[in-house]
Parts: C-alpha cells; structure tokens; sequence
C-alpha cells in the first residue's frame, strides 16, 4: 500500500493534492514523468504527471480534479489511506536545457504538472516567464509556488475576477511581440494547448506540450494512449508524454478523450447515489 501522508483539498474541494509515501519513484522520477496509480483491487488505472517529488521524505505529490468515478474514489481516501498501486516513474523526463527566454503556459491542473518542469528550466539559467490561468480565481491553484518557481508570473482568470481579464493566450502573445522566445511550454486543457500551439507556430518558436490521452498499461503494449503527431502514431507513455506542440493532431486527441464520456458519467453519478446512501 502506498499511503496518503498528506490531503489538501482545492478549489472548493473539486481539485485534491495527495502527498503519497513512494520512496524508489520518489527517488528516480524527474520533472514531466507520470505516475499510474489504482484505489483498489476493482479500480481503474488512472496516469497523473506529478507536481513534485521529494527524494528526502520519499514522497510524491499528485494533484487532480474530481471529473469521473475513479477520481471520485480518490478524493475519498483521507490520510492514512492507501492508494494499492502506484506504478511510475514513466515516460519519458523533460528536456531541461539553457535557451534563454522561456515562457510556460499553464490552465486547469495542468499548472501542477507545470511546477516542475518550470522550476526545472530557471534552474538550468533561463529567463522564465510564466502564464497561469483559470475560469475563476477560485479554481487558481499553487500560485505561490508558480511564483517561486518562475522569474515573472503572470495570472488571467476568464471571468476576470483576479489578474488579467481573459485568456492565457492573449498575455502569451503580448510576450511574444517583445521578441526572442526561444521555447513555449504549454500544458493544461486541450483546447488550450491547440490554441497556444496555433499562435506560437506564427511566430515560428519551438513550443512543447504534455499530452494525457486514455492509458491503460503505461509501458506501449495496449495502445490506448496513441495519438498522432506529425502524420504519425506514437505512444503517449512510452514516446511522451511530452511531444512538439506544432505536430499534435489536437481534433482527433479530443474525440479520443471524449469517447467513453457518457459512461463515465454514469459510473460517477452512480457511484455518488451510492456512496451519499450508506
């Protein structure tokens, strides 16, 4: 069993951080490697990018929105619990290299896989600027910690309750304008990195994104998780997660994303009627 050492519930409860004792993938995971972890004998396999390791304590942080049953089953566990697999490190790390002025995109809970990978680009001596942005201040998670990791933050929530008054993507392109970014670095909703990677193509910078299609295995022998970049099929878990924003077929990422919606659905409200009447 890998037990929860710790549980903070975000954004009205809708977003959950767990801090999992895992000392051997705590110790051999780098920033942009992912984690699949199952509740219990009967549950799904679910990949989440981690938001940060600490070899020290041999834990391992995940923070993920509440979206579907097993997620619902997730949120469920309190300290002390245990989650019965945490399978990981896999993937394949970031490239963290000097190429001097950086921006990093970040929506949803997407921001939380950002952290590392952030982090990881300032301390490789890049000028790091990085975008953040939500739906509502409400739903605006690790802000301090983004700051921390980053030479400039900048916040844009849709509604403009707090920050910038609208999307990522339009601070992105004022920033742009300025000339001389060398890399982009866009994770969070689909939507988003298609939009990100749209705009950077026109300014011609190399821009990277982390993609979390279906998984089943994590290891390359299922399919699952393929998806198609640059006319070709790759693997998200073995030849990612992380791929060229620029050769991504966003359109059919979205379908296969969407496919089993109406099951899951099912199963989460099902789950809750169940669980609300014990």
């Amino acid at each position: 069993m890998f037990k929860i050492v710790r549980r903070e519930e975000m954004s009205d409860g809708t977003v959950i951080l767990n801090e999992i004792e895992a000392p051997l993938i705590a110790k051999k995971a780098l920033p942009g490697q992912f984690v699949i972890l199952k509740a219990n004998e009967e549950g799904e396999r679910i990949p989440l990018t981690m938001a940060e390791t600490d070899p020290e304590k041999g834990t391992i942080t995940i923070i993920y929105m509440v979206v579907g049953k097993s997620t619902a089953v997730f949120r469920d566990l309190e300290i002390g619990d245990g989650f019965q697999d945490v399978i990981g490190p896999l993937g394949k790390a970031t490239h963290l290299e000097k190429v001097g002025k950086v921006i990093c995109v970040g929506g949803g809970t997407g921001v939380a896989v950002l952290h590392p990978i952030t982090r990881g680009l300032k301390e490789v001596g890049n000028d790091v600027t990085c975008i953040i942005g939500a739906r509502t201040k409400d739903l605006l998670i690790i802000e301090e910690k983004m700051k921390a990791a980053s030479h400039d933050l900048r916040v844009c929530t849709d509604d403009g309750s707090y920050g910038h008054h609208g999307f990522v993507t339009d601070v992105m392109k004022e920033i742009l304008d300025e000339g001389e970014t060398k890399l982009v670095v866009a994770i969070g909703p689909v939507p988003m990195m298609k939009a990100v990677s749209n705009i950077t193509k026109e300014y011609d910078v190399e821009t990277m994104v982390s993609l979390n299609p279906i998984m089943v295995d994590g290891t390359g022998m299922c399919g699952g998780c393929r998806v198609t970049i640059g006319g070709k099929t790759k693997f998200a878990c073995v030849d990612g997660p992380e791929f060229d924003g620029h050769q991504v077929d966003y359109d059919e990422l979205m379908l296969r994303l969407n496919a089993y919606r109406e099951e899951e659905e099912k199963c989460h409200s099902d789950y809750c009627t169940i669980r609300d009447a014990k």
